[in-house]
């Protein structure tokens, strides 16, 4: 059997195909590639130069060139030693001690002492039998952050594994099948802030919803509080966050669903696996790809908190429910430092893009 050789002409026309194909692909992307640059790119390099000055908004004072001070200041944090008082030792009040100076009040330290102005008190630790200060110069942006890692750990697993088992259900194509799916997607449609609202009334102490539906099953519940107590506040927004974007995941995992190959579940079946041996062993390898743009497409919106706390808690109670992405707002906006919002901005992305690369690496590692 013999192939045929091309000849030069026939490789020379081949060659110049490839070429008019390559210029097509780049002017096709053209647009896509010049409204990235306008409105991603552009704007990210204008808020790395603001972010090195002192630039206010509206302010009629000129900018100065102040380096990177507003990241140290986002960023400064100090922990200091103390021994709690001991009656027994004699020792009747706390000893803070830093740079192997000591006082008997945290405020006098930090004020006698140039490295610590500025700085407040974030927390209190006990490590390796020691008591320790946690000293920050910004405590409400590292609170801010800690509730948008505590936000992203509830609402993600809480998100994904609700669309998993609603997609599972819709999967059997069951009686009423089409209206189980428009009742979980009209969330997704509906204005975020209609959605805060309804919620925020649900969630009233006396009048709402979920506290009257508890009531009735539970006599002896005693009624939570739940937009205005520090430990219920972020749990209430993560639940009603899971459950407006639900839809969408949803949707997502029930398409991957339906490409896994019915032959090898009929297989499994004639082989004695079990259901549940089914979904370990066919569904869940069958759902890699699609679980893994899930799980990151969801991590990245739940970082992106802000209108659910703007308009049902503002950040309340006690900073319970600060978010970064609401804290770079609060900032550049509504107390016009603009400059220290995009040093907040651009600090966010970074952690956001390092997560989402590391996340990616570990759920799509092949063993």
């Amino acid at each position: 059997m013999s192939s045929k050789i091309p000849t030069d002409s026939e490789f020379q026309f081949n060659y110049t195909g490839m070429q008019q194909d390559k210029r097509h692909y780049w002017l096709m992307a053209m647009p896509a590639a010049i409204l990235l640059l306008i409105f991603l790119c552009l704007p990210l390099l204008v808020s790395v130069g603001v972010s090195l000055t002192d630039e206010r908004l509206l302010s009629p004072n000129s900018a100065h060139f102040i380096g990177l001070e507003n990241y140290k200041r986002l960023l400064g944090i100090k922990i200091i030693e103390f021994r709690p008082a001991n009656v027994a030792e004699g020792q009747t009040e706390d000893i803070f001690i830093y740079q192997e100076k000591s006082h008997t009040k945290l405020r006098n330290l930090v004020r006698g002492t140039e490295a610590l102005f500025g700085y407040s008190e974030l927390t209190q630790l006990h490590w390796f039998g020691k008591n320790w200060v946690v000293m920050a110069r910004d405590v409400l942006f590292i609170r801010s952050f800690l509730n948008t890692c505590k936000f992203v750990l509830m609402v993600v697993p809480m998100q994904v594994l609700f669309a998993l088992a609603l997609a599972l259900a819709l999967r059997l194509n069951f009686v009423g099948a089409a209206i189980f799916k428009l009742l979980f997607f009209v969330p997704v449609v509906t204005s975020m802030v209609v959605v805060c609202v309804v919620w925020t009334l649900m969630l009233h102490q006396q009048e709402g919803l979920i506290n009257q539906a508890i009531s009735y099953f539970w006599p002896d519940y005693i009624a939570i509080d739940w937009l205005n107590d520090p430990k219920w506040s972020l749990f209430a927004i993560a639940c009603m966050s899971a459950w407006q974007g639900v839809g969408v995941q949803m949707l997502i995992i029930l398409a991957g669903l339906q490409s896994i190959p019915k032959s090898l579940y009929e297989a499994a079946s004639l082989d004695g696996a079990s259901p549940w041996s089914q979904f370990i062993n066919v569904t869940l390898p069958g759902l890699r790809h699609t679980m893994i743009f899930v799980v990151l497409s969801t991590t990245i919106f739940a970082f992106a908190l802000f209108v659910q706390v703007d308009v049902m808690t503002q950040g309340g109670p006690q900073d319970s429910t600060s978010t970064v992405l609401f804290y770079a707002i609060e900032k550049g906006f509504r107390q016009q430092q603009i400059a220290y919002g995009a040093t907040v901005c651009i600090l966010y992305f970074m952690v956001i893009l390092s997560l989402s690369l590391i996340q990616k690496r570990l759920l799509s590692y092949d063993k």
